[in-house]
């Protein structure tokens, strides 16, 4: 697997490959009708989020969400064209699929602090980086679950197995936005009390598993899980 890591700015005149793929010949007996359906929602929704991070960009001030928009736009974009590639022919994709590598160190900071009652927007001199991040952050959870669902709904393997292979991108990129946010305070991250999480984390214990007999196999008794 190969590793997409874009230098650079941008972006949206540029293909992530050297030559966009141009379809010849369709071949569309290899998927299932439910298929047909799956798939156009989850191309259209692709190009939703492709739309409007390109309109969110002008409204972008701070210089690293930009490079995170940016970034993900390309990603997206190369994802999207390979998507097309694979349903289109339903055979293996002229490149492999990339994996998303996030920029952000992966540093939580925990608690909340006082800040501004939210309320919407009452112009577009109102939309700030806070609103910008928190749309892309609901775009690509959505998609994300989107693509699971999808995935386990296709019968074309190729197809399935390059959707499948997005959805761990989306959340990486769900979590780069988040982190972001978090280092802007913009998403907070409360926690319970000490005792509390203590408690939870203890609530669980791993299991064993002991190999049955055959008398077991058979039916004659219950597997044995400790």
């Amino acid at each position: 697997m190969q590793h997409y890591n874009p230098q650079g700015h941008s972006l949206y005149g540029q293909q992530p490959s050297s030559q966009p793929y141009v379809p010849q010949n369709s071949q569309a007996s290899n998927h299932g009708g439910h298929e047909f359906f799956d798939m156009h929602e989850l191309l259209g929704g692709t190009i939703s989020i492709l739309d409007q991070y390109m309109i969110f960009r002008p409204y972008v001030q701070e210089p690293e969400l930009l490079q995170i928009l940016d970034r993900q736009y390309q990603f997206i974009l190369s994802q999207y064209n390979l998507t097309v590639e694979a349903f289109y022919t339903g055979q293996k994709p002229t490149h492999e699929t990339s994996t998303y590598m996030m920029q952000q160190p992966t540093h939580v900071t925990y608690g909340i602090k006082p800040s501004q009652p939210k309320k919407p927007n009452q112009s577009l001199a109102d939309v700030k980086d806070a609103g910008i991040s928190g749309y892309m952050l609901g775009l690509i959870k959505s998609n994300a679950s989107l693509l699971t669902m999808s995935a386990v709904e296709m019968t074309n393997p190729v197809v399935r197995r390059v959707i499948a292979s997005q959805v761990e991108n989306y959340i990486e990129m769900a979590y780069e936005i988040f982190l972001y946010q978090n280092k802007q305070a913009y998403y907070q991250v409360p926690q319970l009390q000490q005792q509390d999480m203590q408690s939870m984390t203890n609530s669980y214990i791993q299991g064993t598993y002991t190999q049955p007999s055959n008398n077991n196999r058979s039916g004659n008794g219950p597997m044995r899980f400790q």
